[in-house]
């Protein structure tokens, strides 16, 4: 929003100051318990700024800060602070150059040495120097992370008496109310008024701004904008707990262009939560009488004036975007009528420049994929992490261990305790639906279900601790055991006389009478009459318990013949836990399916990890993820991503369709799971930063050009518009093309003569084509077979070449390096052996004839 008389600010090399809650602040403010947070100890926003910081860091560098509160407890842990008051040592370099967004990041910003100010940072010094000279207490330094952004924490404390001066000022100003004792709200007034404090302190001229703001309450909001007039400054902000500061800018026309991203909206969540028809009723609530029937119209008030101040508007998906339209009543993306009456004819200048994501106002979370890269390595790691999940499940099952391990998968779901809202309720009902059906199947396929989410406990429970200790001391005594009999048959064997019969010791021998007595004592004290227990934990209201009452409804109790067994983990993942001791990220390493059917999930980061790391998983339609992942990707189910219809479908159809989708996964071979989790690992460039951040990067482009339309042309757009959809694979990996009926005779003489030596499972008996039709004939050989018909070019009347009209082989190149062309007595023979394939014919015109 530039100032009139202003001076005009370059674009080119503008700062961005990023604003959130959740800076270097790994614990949640107290009243965000409606907030984003997911299966770990830190909210989904935390993991967008930090992931997000790396890249950010590469296409800005030291034009980068973070802003956020202060907190004593964290803080030491994640920030190392930085001398600004020292002056810059002579020949300092001014500021970093680091690589531009689309080049790799080659250094380790964490390995430099943290500096002293530069001479570019005079203004961020002066600013500092005055707000600390006006009370305020602040940490300044670089975040431990990648990239090492700059950071601002600011002490609200430091400034609590002047809250009620504030809140005087915020009512006049915009009308907002702000209780008395709402605590958490009086945060985000103080901050956002330091915020705000601060931009003004950059970005305007003090003698402007002072006419502006004639009292006391309002003087605090003049200076760095003030003391940086040359560059253009860009504020984004992440959620309502620091959006408050859009609309002091806005009303004191602060020279600053302001984005605000939403990553949930107050009222929906809130709404979700009671079990309300949300989405078919969206566009009929009384956004005001709801707000207020629920106490938060104050924070809905703050949330709304943030999203229609903001020069740009952005959601993280659009079935949030569709969310805010109607609750926050702006559309993600576009301008608001003030907009177009300061800047007529603007709007459809830029807006026709800016295209899907950056019309709709859509910015997807990406994460950090190199974290979770593990290359060829990540089967290695889902079968090393799936042996300490065995380990476990043996331990909590001991008495009524009575299943093979083998043919075991582990499914689970994870997140807060939100029901209804992360869709725990369709889950064990679909859970109770899958276990009926595999029985009626007679299969020998056993699912361990986890439910891994917080809720109150007393401790852990008596029998998920004696099961771990019962089986560990089993585990213990074999081994031992083990230990003894090679050291007697090593003896007994080394005494060998020749004696003729006594080359191999009596194994009835080798096991003493003391050892097989312990054995007895280690065996029985695995019997049990109880069946295996739901939970891991004494739940503090048992009866009450949400999920145990489901559970209990579906009756799904652990029985021997129950081919679903289900167990509720009411805590976070640690690798500390007596009973569970794996990390997160271990844990979903070694389950075979996450199952996330969420009613209300404006993202979804529980997916999104699960798919870099390759687990496939399941989602919905009306979750960012989901979302995002149906648009970009043709026939998901193919590369691991089941995604269920919640928002067509009724709930009865959805939880049909769930229980579909796992059955469908039950069935598949390990060989078509192997496949399906390398094609889901291949889909994490879609999530990585690199490719995301520049949706970021739009955003910005677009709030520069709302602010100052002056200083763009129509060239200066420098991004790509429009998505490439992943198209289906077209056969499953290991075997290409083959069992979608697109392999040519030369591709067998490839498998043939190549192959034949390695004695693989992929490749073991492929000699003949015959052979392979038969094999292909097999269930348990099996791969991932696609409705493709056998289509082959025709023979005649084409002037291509031999390799443009498939008459040569790919295995056929001769050392020589001519190309083994097919003469018709080949041709026919494979027109013999194509007959007998299964999926379809070919007619002599090139036609497919059936299936």
């Amino acid at each position: 929003m530039s100032s009139a008389g202003s001076p005009q600010r370059s674009v080119h090399d503008a700062l961005l100051v990023e604003c959130a809650w959740e800076v270097a602040n790994t614990k949640r403010s107290r009243s965000l318990s409606y907030e984003q947070r997911e299966a770990s100890e830190v909210g989904g926003i935390y993991t967008v700024i930090k992931t997000k910081a790396p890249v950010t860091c590469q296409e800005y560098g030291d034009r980068y800060l973070l802003i956020g509160p202060l907190s004593y407890k964290s803080a030491p842990m994640e920030v190392d602070a930085i001398d600004w008051e020292a002056p810059p040592k002579e020949g300092e370099i001014e500021s970093r150059s680091l690589p531009s967004l689309s080049e790799e990041i080659k250094t380790d910003s964490m390995s430099r040495p943290t500096p002293a100010l530069s001479n570019t940072d005079k203004a961020l010094r002066d600013t500092l120097a005055s707000m600390r000279d006006r009370g305020v207490k602040f940490l300044y330094g670089r975040w431990l992370i990648e990239g090492g952004p700059k950071v601002l924490l600011f002490d609200t404390g430091s400034v609590w008496n002047r809250l009620d001066e504030w809140k005087t000022d915020l009512w006049n100003l915009a009308g907002i109310p702000s209780p008395p004792n709402d605590t958490e709200t009086n945060e985000t007034i103080l901050l956002g008024y330091l915020v705000a404090w601060f931009l003004g302190e950059v970005s305007c001229p003090w003698s402007y701004i002072s006419k502006l703001l004639p009292n006391s309450a309002n003087s605090v909001h003049a200076q760095f904008s003030s003391r940086e007039r040359s560059r253009a400054i860009i504020a984004h902000f992440h959620e309502w707990q620091v959006g408050l500061a859009i609309p002091l800018c806005r009303k004191r026309h602060i020279d600053v262009t302001t984005i605000f991203t939403t990553h949930a909206t107050l009222l929906g969540r809130y709404l979700c939560a009671g079990s309300v028809d949300f989405y078919n009723n969206l566009a009929y609530f009384d956004v005001d009488h709801e707000a207020g029937k629920r106490g938060i119209y104050h924070r809905y008030c703050i949330e709304r004036s943030s999203a229609h101040c903001a020069d740009v508007f952005t959601t993280v998906s659009h079935i949030t975007a569709y969310e805010s339209e109607h609750l926050l009543k702006r559309k993600p993306g576009r301008s608001e009528p003030a907009f177009q009456a300061i800047m007529p004819g603007t709007r459809k200048l830029i807006l026709s420049s800016y295209r899907f994501h950056f019309a709709d106002g859509v910015l997807p979370n990406g994460l950090n994929v190199t974290k979770f890269s593990a290359m060829h390595e990540f089967q290695n790691l889902h079968a090393l992490s799936k042996q300490k999940i065995n380990d476990f499940v043996r331990g909590h099952f001991y008495g009524h261990y009575d299943f093979d391990l083998d043919n075991t998968l582990y499914f689970f779901t994870a997140g807060r305790y939100e029901y209804r809202n992360k869709g725990v309720d369709m889950f064990i009902e679909s859970l109770a639906r899958l276990n009926y059906r595999l029985q009626q199947m007679g299969t020998k396929m056993t699912v361990v279900a986890f439910i891994i989410m917080p809720a109150a406990t007393h401790s852990y429970t008596i029998e998920a601790l004696k099961g771990q200790a019962v089986t560990k001391q089993l585990r213990d005594t074999v081994t031992e055991i083990q230990n003894r009999i090679g050291a007697r048959l090593f003896e007994r064997t080394a005494r060998y006389t020749g004696e003729s019969g006594t080359e191999v010791p009596d194994a009835a021998s080798l096991l003493s009478d003391e050892d097989r007595i312990l054995l007895k004592r280690r065996v029985f004290a695995l019997r049990r009459n109880s069946l295996p227990p739901v939970t891991t934990h004494n739940m503090a209201d048992d009866a009450a318990d949400p999920i145990l009452n489901q559970i209990r409804r579906v009756q799904l109790f652990n029985r021997g013949t129950d081919r679903v067994k289900i167990i509720f983990h009411p805590e976070f993942l640690n690798a500390n836990n007596p009973i569970l001791g794996l990390d997160y990220e271990e844990f979903v390493r070694g389950c075979h399916l996450g199952v996330f059917p969420s009613y209300y999930e404006p993202w979804g980061y529980t997916p999104a990890e699960c798919t870099v790391m390759g687990v496939p998983s399941i989602t919905t339609n009306l979750s960012g993820f989901g979302c995002y992942m149906d648009e970009l990707i043709e026939n998901s189910d193919d590369y691991g991503i089941y995604i269920v219809d919640r928002r067509q479908k009724s709930v009865e159809d959805s939880v049909n369709q769930l229980a579909d989708q796992m059955v469908s996964f039950c069935t598949k071979t390990r060989r078509q799971r192997i496949n399906q989790r390398n094609r889901t690992e291949r889909l994490s460039d879609l999530l990585d930063w690199k490719k995301l951040g520049l949706e970021y990067a739009k955003a910005r482009q677009l709030a520069l050009r709302r602010a100052y339309p002056d200083s763009f042309t129509d060239d200066d757009f420098d991004f790509e518009s429009g998505q490439v959809r992943v198209p289906r694979p077209m056969s499953a990996p290991g075997s290409p093309r083959f069992l979608s009926g697109m392999m040519t005779p030369g591709d067998l003489g490839t498998l043939t003569e190549e192959m034949q030596s390695l004695g693989t499972s992929d490749y073991m008996g492929a000699q003949t084509w015959e052979s392979m039709m038969s094999r292909n004939n097999k269930n348990d050989e099996e791969e991932d077979a696609y409705p493709f018909p056998l289509v082959m070019k025709k023979r005649g009347g084409s002037s291509s070449s031999g390799l443009a009209s498939g008459q040569t082989t790919p295995g056929g190149v001769k050392s020589a390096g001519k190309q083994k062309v097919l003469n018709e007595e080949d041709l026919q023979r494979a027109d013999e052996a194509l007959s007998h394939h299964t999926n379809g014919g070919v007619d002599t015109n090139g036609g497919t004839i059936g299936r």
